[in-house]
This record gives C-alpha cells, sequence and structure tokens, in this order.
C-alpha cells in the first residue's frame, strides 16, 4: 500500500486553495492555488468532468453558485469553462492538468473527485481514467479521495502508486437528502477503507470521535478531517487528526 507523504500530516490543507473573494481568489481558482503556496500550506482541491472528459477544478455540479451561469459543469467542455469567469475573481475554471502544472510538486495537493452519478454507486470511469491520465509523470505530494468507494477501488487500479482515501463523515440526512437511507447507513461506517486499499480518511471535523475513527487510526490509517474555520476547532481537531483541511483563518505550520 502506497502511503501518503509526510507533508500531507504537517502542513494544513488550505480548502479548495486559500480562498478569498475579498481579495480576489475564489475558490479552486488558480489565484487560490498560488496564495496557498505563496503561504506554504497544502492545498485541497475539487474535481468534476467536463464534456468533452477533462478533469476541471470545481466544487460544484450546477455552475450558478461560483460563476453565475445556468447549467451543469458537465454539459460544458473544457475549452469553454476555461473561459467562464469565476466570480469574485478573474480568470476561468481552471483545469486539472493545469493546476498540476502550477503546484508541480511544491506543496502537498490533495485531489477530491466528486460522484458523478448521484448515489455514490458505479462510476463510467471517465473522470477517474481523466486524472490517472493527468496524474502520469507528476512528481510530488499527492493524494487523492472522494466520497465514493467506487470511485476510490477504480483509482486503485489506475493510479495503483498514487496514495488514497476516503472522504468521509456522518451522512446526516438533512445534509444529504439526496442520497438514499441505505446508502448512507453504510458509508456511515467506511466498511469500504480496506477493499479500496486506503491509507487516510478525510473525516468531518464534527464527528471525528466516532469508534470507527479510532479503529482506522489504531490500524494504522492517518486521519484528516473537513472542514476547520478557527483556531479554538483546530485545537479540538487535533486532539485526533493528524492534519486539518482549514479555510477562513490562517492556521500555524508545524516545523
Amino acid at each position: 500500500m502506497t502511503s501518503l507523504h509526510p507533508d500531507f500530516c504537517r502542513l494544513p490543507l488550505a480548502h479548495r486553495g486559500l480562498h478569498d473573494v475579498k481579495d480576489g481568489r475564489p475558490e479552486n481558482s488558480r489565484a487560490s492555488i498560488r496564495a496557498a503556496i505563496a503561504a506554504g500550506y497544502g492545498i485541497e482541491i475539487d474535481l468534476q468532468l467536463s464534456s468533452d472528459g477533462c478533469a476541471m477544478v470545481f466544487h460544484d455540479y450546477d455552475l450558478a453558485r461560483l460563476t453565475g451561469q445556468k447549467g451543469a459543469i458537465r454539459q460544458r467542455a473544457a475549452q469553454d469553462l476555461e473561459q467562464i469567469a469565476l466570480l469574485g475573481g478573474t480568470e476561468g475554471v481552471p483545469g486539472f492538468a493545469e493546476v498540476l502544472d502550477l503546484v508541480a510538486g511544491q506543496v502537498p495537493l490533495l485531489v477530491e473527485l466528486k460522484d458523478q452519478h448521484g448515489q455514490m454507486g458505479p462510476t463510467d470511469g471517465r473522470l477517474e481514467g481523466a486524472v490517472a491520465a493527468a496524474l502520469s509523470g507528476y512528481d510530488g505530494p499527492l493524494a487523492v479521495m472522494s466520497f465514493n468507494p467506487h470511485s476510490v477501488a477504480l483509482l486503485r487500479d489506475l493510479a495503483p502508486d498514487v496514495p488514497r482515501g476516503l472522504t468521509t463523515c456522518s451522512y446526516r440526512r438533512i445534509d444529504w437528502m439526496m442520497l438514499k437511507r441505505e446508502v448512507r447507513h453504510r458509508l456511515r461506517d467506511i466498511p469500504d477503507y480496506d477493499d479500496v486499499g486506503a491509507c487516510f480518511v478525510s473525516h468531518q471535523v464534527k464527528a471525528l470521535d466516532i469508534p470507527r475513527i479510532a479503529e482506522l487510526q489504531a490500524q494504522g490509517a492517518a486521519i484528516l478531517c473537513w472542514t476547520v474555520r478557527s483556531a479554538n476547532q483546530e485545537a479540538q481537531a487535533r486532539r485526533i487528526a493528524d492534519n486539518i483541511t482549514f479555510e477562513g483563518y490562517l492556521p500555524k505550520i508545524r516545523p
């Protein structure tokens, strides 16, 4: 099993880059990524798929919140998305390959693949294939993860040397209204950790004190968490977690 680079447990991870729209740095933008590198933080980003099969650095399924335009990101080609300015900034939606060139191994990069089919079920492999192709030859600390264990299992096969993990949480119904009850209940227990060959989880910060997290930590899993929004919350999280994904404040960098 491939292990996380030690910097994934040392450098706080800027959630969707070091973003602040008041300073012209929207989330998952080139500007937010440059700022995180300059500050010496690791970076967490999200990936969605374009209509022509390119991995794009973008969190939402719909363009509206982040660009003001209507429609699903999956209905637009990569070249078109690169021309759609992110609200609060001047740059368009970046492609994953471009972001890899930008980061270039300078800091750890944690890459989350968003579930493409709505129910955390089997994937058609288009996003995973695009990610594996983009990662070929990348030199630097990088890890991939997803809420969808099918996606992580496919990455195990397509990019076996890349460390992989599961994004996990308490799966409260109020937060996951579109997800079937049986799926929520199953994923809550993180049953796929061993099967997908994971070496870490990135767990919801407000639910770190569950027995399953303690069990995984005891068997050697690295425990990351999302999303920490204050120094006080960070202090609580670090009682359990090896590292944090943060936004809205600037955590100290450990030596």
